[in-house]
C-alpha cells in the first residue's frame, strides 16, 4: 500500500508589492497554522519516508514550519516542477518522484494540489471528496491510499480518500480528518 499526502502551502503574504509570486514569505496565520498541521500528521502518524516540495518561498517556509512535529527520516526533495506546473495536476511528478517512499508528502500549489486529489481519489467518504472539490484552502491536508506497489503505477481514480484536514477545524477534533463532524460521519451530503 501507498499512501499519499497532498498539502496546500501555508497562507502566504501578499504585502510585499515588490516580491514575484515565488518568493512571496508565509503571513502570520500561515506561520501558525504550518506548526498544528505538523502537529496533527504526528498524531495521527502521518510520517512521510518522502517529501517533494515546491521551491518557491511560502512552500519552503510551511515544510520547515511542520518538519519538527515528525520523526524518523525523511528524504526531502525539493523541485521547482511543483511551482511551474501548478496549474496542472502532479501525477506526473508523482510517479516520477516518488521513488521508494510507501509514504510521500508533497507540498505544493493550487489548483495542481485540489485538481490531483481529486484526479487520484476513486472510492472512500463521498463527504470527504466533496469538502475537497468545494474548496482547498491554504494548509489543507488529503490523505489518499493506493492497492499499489509502485508510485509509477498509480492511475487517476485508484486512490481511496481517507482523510481531509483543515487547519482551521485541528483544534475541535480527535479524527484525522479535521473537518465539521458532518463531514467526517460517512454519510453522503444528499443524505444529511
Amino acid at each position: 500500500m501507498l499512501r499519499l499526502l497532498l498539502l496546500r502551502h501555508a497562507k502566504s503574504d501578499w504585502g510585499h508589492p515588490g516580491l514575484s509570486d515565488f518568493q512571496r514569505p508565509l503571513n502570520e496565520r500561515g506561520r501558525q497554522a504550518a506548526p498544528e498541521v505538523g502537529a496533527h500528521m504526528a498524531r495521527h502518524g502521518l510520517q512521510p519516508s518522502r517529501i517533494l516540495c515546491s521551491t518557491a518561498q511560502r512552500t519552503r517556509e510551511t515544510l520547515a514550519a511542520l518538519l519538527p512535529a515528525l520523526a524518523g527520516e525523511t528524504d526531502i526533495r525539493l523541485t521547482r516542477a511543483l511551482y511551474d506546473e501548478s496549474d496542472l495536476d502532479y501525477l506526473k511528478i508523482i510517479r516520477s518522484h516518488g521513488g521508494t517512499a510507501r509514504s510521500l508528502l508533497v507540498v505544493g500549489h493550487n489548483p495542481a494540489t485540489q485538481d490531483t486529489a481529486l484526479s487520484l481519489i476513486g472510492t472512500g467518504n463521498p463527504a470527504l471528496r466533496e469538502a475537497i472539490a468545494a474548496k482547498y484552502p491554504t494548509a489543507a491536508l488529503s490523505v489518499i491510499d493506493f492497492d499499489a506497489a509502485d508510485w509509477s503505477a498509480v492511475e487517476p481514480g485508484s486512490g481511496r480518500v481517507v482523510a481531509y484536514c483543515l487547519p482551521r477545524h485541528l483544534a475541535a477534533t480527535t479524527s484525522m480528518s479535521a473537518l465539521p463532524e458532518a463531514a467526517n460521519d460517512g454519510t453522503p451530503a444528499q443524505d444529511r
